[in-house]
């Protein structure tokens, strides 16, 4: 029975990177089922979730132990399926206006308070066309637990928004 394994390494892009680290993956047998890469002030992240066979576990790892003495940050952790969440709604939030701080903190701790789970979060930051001055847009996925009304957490989380100087749409994922 193929085990769950969420992998991430860190470290120096260089070409050729995300080739080398599959080609690790797939030598043993083993799948990528999701993964995100980004590059992120001038640093290479990698953040996968592969399936693989028992036998071949501690194969990988003394794999991964080649980049690790190169200098890369690499962890593998067994994880099992997430069950935890069944039944909660999803819910893509979209968050764009002028950037500053506090942004990102003030929306994930309104989301913790309320027992929301962040299932996935995009951030950036870039200069407007014409001023110069730096926009922020976020976009995620939220599961909201299926006891909390929409009107209601939708709203405080407007409030916060509005607060905050930016704009945001919800809507349920289809």
């Amino acid at each position: 029975m193929p085990k769950n394994i969420v992998l991430t390494l860190t470290g120096r892009d260089k070409i050729g990177l995300v080739d080398h680290v599959t080609s690790l993956v797939v030598k043993r047998g083993g799948n990528v089922e999701a993964s995100r890469m980004a590059h992120l002030g001038g640093e290479f992240a990698m953040l996968m979730l592969i399936s693989l066979s028992d036998e071949e576990l501690g194969g990988l790892d003394q794999d991964l132990q080649q980049l690790r003495e190169e200098g890369y940050q690499v962890a593998a952790l067994q994880t099992d399926e997430a069950k935890k969440y069944e039944g909660w709604l999803p819910f893509e939030i979209e968050v764009n206006g002028a950037d500053h701080e506090g942004i990102i903190h003030d929306i994930s701790h309104y989301f913790a308070s309320r027992g929301i789970n962040i299932e996935s979060m995009d951030t950036t930051s870039a200069p407007a066309p014409m001023s110069g001055t730096p926009l922020f847009s976020m976009k995620g996925v939220v599961l909201v637990p299926p006891k909390l009304n929409f009107h209601s957490w939708s709203d405080e989380l407007e409030e916060i928004c509005d607060r905050l100087n930016v704009s945001l749409d919800v809507e349920m994922v289809k």
